[in-house]
């Protein structure tokens, strides 16, 4: 059964009144090892396509369970999760991140932008089976950041063979309740600031500069807490700003306004198919103090399995605690991904 209780906090302020800023990444992470296209089908339609991925280790020489990673979005590329691939440096475990289909480095749609019958979980699901059939992969750990954690969820709860251990990191169960949360952290934004989205959105100009300021408020509130944001996920927001295709589809303007095809998405109730003999290795549920996934948004991955199940909350991130404490992150992670 599930662990009973309240998630640990590997870090926290000693004063709650006053945030204390992250440390952030401390050290460098190392260079892939390898990477290339794979040639993808897309299901719905018979369209070509390729899914880029980067590889640290070998697969072909290694013992150990590897660990494929899932970016969030839809459609914001691996950029920012790039100091997972640290667990390679520490652990040895060899570590797959691709971008998915729609953007970054692997085939884009943009002809298909507010085509839900073409950008959908499942389209998503039957890439990441591909990619475990080009490279050989048997048996792996899957982690999945945001969107990439959602996936996750809904992937596991088909029973995929092979899957070992599953990582959820800052991600709902529900958008419903991801939504009703993300409104309780923006009506503690700056009154002016609420009232510039709540026009913006009202009048459909979400695509201007005003609201794009307004939103960058809530996210160095509560996507990343480091300033100026690093590298990583900038590269990751540019890639985004250059073709917005999938995350327009399926999740909206921002990460609080969620109009897309996602908008009514829940698994809470598949999670209880999650079981010790489907999920063998557990699961590892992550969020953040300040984080857009709120205690309540994430707590279902927590009761509703009856795998082993985790939780650690990191006490000076937001959504992205990979960035924030990227020490803190990578020793939870690699402990879990290396106990018995």
């Amino acid at each position: 059964m599930p662990n009973a209780g309240s998630p640990s906090t590997m870090t926290m302020a000693s004063d709650p009144t006053i945030p204390v800023r992250p440390p952030g990444q401390v050290r460098p992470y190392p260079k892939h090892t390898s990477e290339g296209d794979i040639p993808f089908k897309i299901p719905s339609t018979g369209d070509k396509a390729r899914t880029h991925y980067w590889l640290w280790g070998d697969l072909t020489k290694s013992s150990k369970v590897p660990l494929i990673c899932l970016h969030g979005g839809p459609g914001v590329p691996h950029s920012y999760l790039l100091p997972i691939s640290l667990i390679y440096e520490d652990y040895g475990i060899p570590v797959i991140m691709y971008d998915q289909v729609g953007c970054g480095a692997s085939t884009h749609f943009k002809e298909k932008k507010h085509d839900a019958t073409f950008f959908n979980p499942e389209l998503f699901m039957a890439e990441l089976d591909n990619l475990k059939s080009h490279l050989g992969i048997k048996t792996f750990d899957l982690l999945g950041q945001s969107w990439g954690g959602m996936m996750a969820g809904q992937y596991a709860i088909t029973q995929p063979e092979g899957l070992n251990k599953v990582i959820v990191a800052d991600s709902p169960a529900s958008m419903i309740t991801w939504v009703k949360v993300c409104d309780k952290l923006r009506a503690g934004l700056p009154k002016e600031v609420q009232e510039t989205l709540t026009r913006c959105e009202k009048n459909g100009t979400t695509d201007t500069k005003e609201y794009e300021d307004a939103v960058n408020v809530f996210y160095q509130r509560h996507v990343c807490r480091l300033n100026p944001f690093p590298k990583e996920l900038n590269d990751s927001f540019s890639a985004l700003a250059e073709d917005n295709t999938v995350y327009e589809t399926m999740n909206g303007p921002s990460e609080f306004y969620v109009t897309g095809s996602l908008k009514t998405w829940s698994i809470e109730e598949g999670l209880r198919q999650v079981t010790q003999r489907t999920v063998p290795g557990g699961i590892l549920v992550i969020n953040g103090r300040y984080d857009e996934a709120q205690d309540e948004a994430v707590q279902p991955y927590f009761t509703k399995p009856s795998a082993k199940v985790k939780w650690v909350r990191f006490g000076l991130s937001g959504h992205c605690p990979q960035l924030d404490e990227t020490e803190e992150f990578i020793l939870a992670l690699g402990l879990f991904l290396t106990e018995e």
